[in-house]
């Protein structure tokens, strides 16, 4: 996220990443070990760390917070009650679920949170040069779009993957099949991102019946399978998704 802020042109300054860890940070960012005391609340502090890491940070985050500070969480499984109960102070706070992408400014990202429509406007903001944000309207959804915006990259490389590997059983080598397969992958995404119709129709517009195309369709349509391998992978990080709230809610509570 930091990254794709900083493509999209703002100020490195106006930046402060806390992390005892990281040993260097962006040109002009500043970087910090731990909270500094006696600051000024900040107007937007970004949550980024393990989720079972919150109780401890939050008591060093929390001096950083008061009325006027917009909290943008991206703590999978911790919900907005809990972040709530956490940073009781906060102006408005706001769970934002994107993935790696945002550094390219091509992250989906599922949005859902309090505060008011000036909090709101922050957010989208904030969220422009990073991809393409969707507020829900019901924070139950939080965990599909999880499973699928936020973990989907991983099952798209797994996919990718697949089919290079495939292709290299079949007699490619696999080097060659690799970026074959990539390059596939980049230009079929760009095409569906630019055109009117939804995918299902493209596929249907590169398949002719009897042809090639087809030929591999009707193998990935024979009894739903591929539907319903995409359907159980979305279940089960989805449940994943909502154990892990449910343990957050318990141990904060």
């Amino acid at each position: 996220m930091l990254a794709g802020w900083l493509a999209g042109g703002l100020d490195p300054a106006s930046f402060t990443v806390i992390d005892p860890y990281l040993v260097n940070a962006p040109h002009g960012v500043r970087l910090l070990a731990e909270a500094p005391m006696g600051e000024a609340p900040g107007d937007v502090v970004v949550l980024g760390f393990k989720p079972q890491s919150l109780p401890v940070a939050a008591r060093a985050v929390a001096p950083l917070i008061d009325a006027h500070t917009l909290v943008l969480s991206i703590l999978a499984g911790v919900d907005l009650a809990t972040l709530r109960a956490m940073f009781p102070a906060a102006g408005a706070i706001v769970r934002v679920m994107p993935n790696l992408a945002a550094a390219l400014g091509k992250s989906p990202i599922a949005l859902f949170g309090d505060g008011d429509s000036a909090a709101r406007a922050t957010t989208d903001a904030l969220m422009a040069p990073l991809g393409s944000a969707e507020w829900l309207a019901d924070e139950a959804a939080m965990d599909l779009v999880t499973a699928l915006a936020g973990s989907g990259p991983g099952f798209l490389y797994r996919v990718i993957d697949a089919l290079a590997g495939g292709a290299a059983a079949l007699g490619l080598p696999r080097d060659q099949a690799d970026r074959l397969a990539l390059a596939m992958v980049e230009g079929a995404a760009a095409l569906a991102a630019r055109s009117p119709h939804p995918p299902a129709e493209l596929a249907r517009r590169v398949a002719s019946p009897g042809g090639v195309t087809q030929a591999g369709l009707d193998v990935l349509d024979a009894d739903d399978r591929l539907a319903n391998l995409m359907r159980d992978t979305l279940r089960a990080a989805r449940d994943r998704s909502a154990a892990m709230t449910a343990l957050a809610a318990h141990h904060t509570a």
